[in-house]
């Protein structure tokens, strides 16, 4: 019995799917840091957050990684260019998202004064 090379589908080697992980893990992660860095100047800022502060503030936290997990359960069996396109998408959309808290936190004052 032999296996036909053209019927078989091809599988990305694993350094490379790693190597992709981790590039944009470190860009998902930058978004995290500063929406961690956000927050702790935010709370120990002299207005404080309210509840809802501490809600969009985390939020933003939460959603790159939430994203990142997404991108990867979505892409880990297409192609390679998919692979890290699927990537790409949701790091823009991370950052559209943390761009969005900035700009919130900037025009609204009701998230603060906790």
């Amino acid at each position: 019995m032999t296996t036909d090379a053209a019927t078989s589908p091809r599988r990305r080697p694993v350094w490379l799917t790693v190597a992709i992980a981790g590039i944009a893990g470190l860009l998902y992660s930058y978004i995290v840091w500063n929406a961690v860095d956000l927050l702790v100047r935010q709370v120990t800022g002299p207005l404080g957050l309210n509840g809802y502060g501490w809600f969009v503030h985390l939020a933003a936290v939460a959603f790159p990684i939430v994203a990142f997990g997404a991108a990867y359960a979505l892409g880990h069996r297409r192609k390679t260019w998919e692979f890290a396109l699927v990537f790409v998408t949701g790091w823009t959309l991370s950052f559209v998202f943390w761009v969005n808290i900035v700009a919130y936190g900037v025009v609204s004052f009701s998230i603060y004064g906790g």
